[in-house]
């Protein structure tokens, strides 16, 4: 596609844009067609008839090109994106030595960068969504909700409520509370950002507080988001504190619920499977994070099977929803597909539906976006199937999980407006915004007080051939 055809995306008003395929959630529609107006699908259908029904709409043709809804990161740390690669090769709970005093090192501008880096990255792999778990640099998060807004991608953002350990306050749950109730009300009505609560672990906060913020986000139709049974020293402070594991806990005090999304869930057991298909609670599967970071990876296959409600995140690791979509296959596949003789482990199309309409759902936003229907948020991708990896199609959805890219992304549009064009923002200058991210990156983790149990890759190198 040319710069003739780029101009008429950009352009404002609607579109009539008719590629070679629309991926539609019963697979990939051929001769198809979709009309966009005010960020939103207005009709999708044959071509043809669609062109009927709006002669007033030159049709914009998109040749070689599939419309595909956008991913969504039901997992993200947005403002973590300057020390993802100090994470590499480290043991399992490393908020405590990484995340913790990094973020707690970046001031206003950095967390904005960090933040909008994040965004860029997301954008660049096909995300159309992320969800914030909730920051713990010390900036109003309204900071990371305008870097995402100026990014131009949609946003989940979390407020963390932590409260178990705050000392200096004299009505700790009280404020937090307050707080929770006050970003809630911030982000209404806003097109690209909805309000989430967080809280960090359960044991981070008091048992009155986790019923409570379930509660208020139950009201206003948000979630919370917690870590959940992701590691095996969790469980276990978990078991020692309450007698119950972590899921087992939130749900004596009652805060399952489809307003939950668990983020990792990764250690569950047979009733804690039940105890999350019975009360809707979501869960985020985050494959990526589990084999770089984890003691196991979440059994996808059986969620899907009980019909636990669950998107794909990324939990910050890498941006790319193609890849993010691969590795919940093959983490399957490795982990339970192999012993068990199951060589289909979701068969493709369920991975795509969970990175797409599942994340909405997982993250309360089902009605909004997710799929290409009438009445939804226009945010979809333009994925390029005449590449060496997509052009001798034999069955797309499996070729797109198993061999789809970044580079094969077209354009990017979130709520009806090009966002990215070929890899690069429309409308403002990545290339600026990484230039200043690397220099307050060395800063602000100069400041930090990281700490690393391995060495750096060239380290352990030298270590190993010294041995």
């Amino acid at each position: 596609m040319n710069r003739h055809t780029r101009a008429r995306l950009e352009r404002p008003g609607p579109l009539l844009l008719v590629p070679d395929a629309v991926l539609l959630p019963e697979g990939p529609a051929y001769g198809h067609g979709i009309a966009v107006a005010d960020g939103s699908f207005t009709s999708v259908g044959p071509a043809g008839e669609l062109a009927g029904r709006y002669p007033g709409l030159d049709p914009v043709r998109l040749p070689g090109q599939l419309l595909m809804p956008g991913f969504v990161d039901a997992h993200h740390h947005l403002t973590q994106s300057f020390g993802s690669a100090l994470a590499f090769g480290e043991p399992s709970e490393i908020f405590r030595r990484v995340w913790v005093p990094l973020e707690g090192a970046l001031d206003e501008e950095s967390a904005y960068v960090a933040a909008k880096l994040a965004a860029l990255e997301a954008l660049r792999g096909g995300f159309t969504t992320v969800a914030d778990a909730g920051t713990r640099a010390d900036v109003d998060v309204e900071v990371v909700a305008s870097a995402t807004r100026d990014a131009g991608i949609r946003c989940v953002l979390g407020l963390v409520c932590n409260d178990a350990d705050a000392p200096g306050a004299s009505s700790p749950t009280r404020e937090v509370l307050g707080r929770a109730e006050k970003h809630l009300a911030r982000y209404e009505g806003d097109p690209l950002v909805r309000a989430s609560l967080a809280v960090s672990v359960p044991e981070a906060a008091t048992e009155e507080t986790l019923r409570r913020t379930a509660r208020l986000a139950a009201e206003a139709g948000a979630v919370v988001q917690i870590h959940v049974n992701e590691h095996l020293a969790a469980v276990e402070r978990s078991l020692v504190r309450h007698g119950l594991r972590p899921l087992e806990h939130l749900h004596a005090i009652g805060a399952l619920g489809p307003q939950l999304l668990a983020a990792h869930a990764t250690l569950l057991t047979p009733r804690e499977i039940t105890l999350l298909a019975a009360t809707g609670t979501a869960v985020s599967y985050n494959p990526v994070a589990s084999a770089w970071k984890g003691n196991a990876v979440a059994p996808a296959t059986t969620l899907a099977e009980r019909g636990v409600r669950f998107g794909l995140g990324t939990d910050g690791t890498r941006g790319d929803g193609f890849r993010l979509a691969e590795a919940a296959e093959f983490a399957q596949r490795l982990g339970y597909g192999l012993a068990t003789g199951d060589s289909s482990c979701g068969a493709g199309w369920t991975w795509l539906e969970q990175a797409t309409r599942g994340g909405s759902d997982a993250l309360g936003l089902g009605p909004r976006t997710g799929t290409i229907a009438p009445g939804l948020a226009a945010d979809f991708l333009l994925v390029d199937v005449t590449t060496p990896e997509l052009a001798l199609s034999w069955d797309l959805p499996w070729e797109l999980v198993r061999r789809g890219n970044r580079d094969q992304i077209t354009a990017v549009f979130v709520e009806g407006r090009l966002r990215l064009w070929r890899g690069r923002p429309a409308g403002w200058d990545g290339h600026a915004l990484v230039e200043r991210a690397v220099e307050l990156a060395r800063e602000a983790v100069g400041r930090a007080a990281v700490t690393r149990v391995h060495p750096t890759s060239t380290a352990a190198r030298e270590r190993s051939t010294a041995r």
